[in-house]
């Protein structure tokens, strides 16, 4: 008789139904995103000389507060995949997640080490500190969505390589 936790295969394995992914990963990215999010209101580059000035990364370049406000679409569904999905994640979504996550991490490090646009804006620009905490954010946030995206997402033959043989075989 089978259980409502695992069924009878036809390898004659039990194959576990309730696999549910660890949500700390979310959490992590979760966080990521929040650091990022106000590393955005923060001052990321500057200019010296007599009229020196700042420039928060929202007022620097539209692209750095459209992958925060991405970062924070996706978290939500992040978070709302592991109270409603089987598995309490969707891998599509989470590999989404880290890939903009990553992107993060590669925009704040390009303002980190040189500032882009710097040459047509005519000034010689120096990075501040919202570029090294979005740094922070951005790696925070991929780590946090490559440790949910390598979770089971509750597969009935998921490391079940006796079953994923046959299937091949036939």
């Amino acid at each position: 008789m089978a259980t409502n936790s695992s069924t009878n295969s036809t390898t004659g394995r039990t194959a576990q139904r309730d696999r549910r992914a660890n949500t700390t990963g979310a959490h992590v990215a979760t966080a990521g995103v929040v650091v990022f999010l106000i590393a955005t209101f923060l001052s990321w580059v500057s200019t010296e000389g007599a009229d020196s000035t700042s420039g928060s990364g929202y007022e620097t370049d539209t692209t750095i507060p459209l992958v925060a406000f991405l970062g924070v679409g996706l978290v939500v569904g992040l978070q709302y995949a592991a109270t409603r999905a089987r598995g309490r994640q969707h891998r599509g979504l989470s590999l989404t997640a880290m890939a903009v996550g990553i992107a993060a991490v590669l925009l704040s490090l390009s303002y980190v080490l040189d500032v882009p646009g710097a040459f047509e804006r005519g000034a010689d620009l120096d990075t501040e500190i919202g570029a090294w905490i979005g740094l922070v954010g951005g790696i925070i946030w991929s780590v946090g969505a490559g440790l949910l995206a390598k979770e089971p997402e509750g597969d009935d033959d998921w490391n079940d390589t006796l079953g994923t043989e046959a299937h091949r075989t036939h």
